[in-house]
């Protein structure tokens, strides 16, 4: 049973998506391609359910962009990175002469993919791509989905045995080198989890430590 038959999804087969995925598939770990795959689908399939207009190729785009950020051709970035995919979904788009305001919701929808509580506010792409993630890692809304949804995304792009483990790793692989970019968010908590060494940035001490009398 294919994934459009489960739920009318596809992946988009315009040249600039044929484009992205050769370009995700050259760069990324088998384990984040078929992750940042997954994402698509599992946002695809939420905004169907809730009834969502989204556009398909601007979903796929910035969920195959979402985790560009984590490999070894930003190991010397300082950035967050999820900016460092963002720029890079941004650089591609441009160079296809998309407009610059689908330009700036794909930007938004990879660089705020870890920032609870504003992307479900915003536009679609951006809010699915949020819930499509939270779904592959955390299991945020596991049971939306039924048993054959779920086995079919699977058949479609495996999740590795131990894929938990797995993300983690990569996840701090693509951010061990710039720890002071994970401070207000939960990337910390990868840093803190993988390195006992690790001490995270106190905001209150932050604040008390400033250069105000009071």
């Amino acid at each position: 049973m294919t994934l459009e038959q489960i739920s009318g999804v596809r992946i988009p087969d315009s040249k600039i998506a044929r484009e992205v995925t050769q370009l995700i598939r050259d760069t990324e770990s088998d384990l984040l391609f078929h992750h940042s795959a997954r994402v698509y689908v599992w946002g695809a399939m939420t905004g169907n359910r809730i009834g969502m207009n989204f556009d398909p190729e601007l979903l796929y785009t910035a969920a195959m962009f979402h985790d560009l950020g984590l490999t070894a051709r930003y190991e010397n970035s300082q950035l967050r990175f999820e900016v460092d995919g963002a720029n890079a979904a941004r650089d591609f788009l441009r160079g296809h002469g998309i407009s610059a305001s689908d330009i700036e919701t794909v930007w938004n929808a990879v660089a705020l993919h870890t920032t609870p509580g504003i992307p479900e506010h915003m536009r679609p792409e951006i809010a699915l791509v949020q819930a499509g993630a939270g779904m592959d890692v955390a299991g945020r809304g596991y049971d939306q989905f039924s048993d054959a949804q779920r086995e079919a995304v699977l058949a479609a792009f495996p999740r590795e045995t131990d894929f938990k483990q797995g993300i983690i790793d990569a996840f701090y692989r693509g951010m061990k080198h710039r720890p002071d970019s994970t401070f207000g968010t939960f990337n910390d908590d990868v840093l803190a989890f993988k390195d006992p060494h690790f001490r995270r940035i106190d905001m209150c001490s932050v604040i008390l430590a400033s250069s105000w009398d009071s």
